[in-house]
């Protein structure tokens, strides 16, 4: 079955960068467009970035562009989400979701698998 786990989560300072990982499995990765989204607490979910699976288009949210930056390596089944300038508003669960069509899952927020989520909490 479609696995995806995140990892590089964590308890972090305001000002600092982290790197967070989903490793998928269970499905042909190169065929699916990879996002994140995140929960914070008492909050909805939301959709934070996206990327085509040749990543040539990607998407963000306006609260994130110029600090977070989406990536993959179709080879290693990974996708990545780097983050720069913490701020204690991204604290948050951030899951790992996938879709066949990168429109759909970039501009409808449409999710064909999650992962389990990493936490990140960012002090002040």
């Amino acid at each position: 079955q479609v696995q995806l786990v995140e990892s590089g989560g964590g308890l972090v300072q305001a000002g600092d960068s982290l790197r967070l990982s989903c490793a998928a499995s269970g499905l042909t990765f190169g065929n699916y467009a990879m996002g994140w989204f995140r929960q914070a607490p008492g909050k909805e979910r939301e959709f934070v970035a996206a990327i085509s699976w040749s990543a040539d288009n990607t998407a963000y949210t306006n609260s994130v562009k110029g600090r977070f930056t989406i990536s993959r390596d179709n080879a290693k089944n990974t996708a990545y989400l780097q983050i720069h300038s913490l701020k204690p508003e991204d604290t948050a669960v951030y899951y790992c979701a996938v879709h066949s069509y990168y429109y759909n899952l970039a501009y409808r927020g449409d999710v064909a698998y999650w992962g389990k989520g990493a936490l990140v909490t960012v002090s002040s």
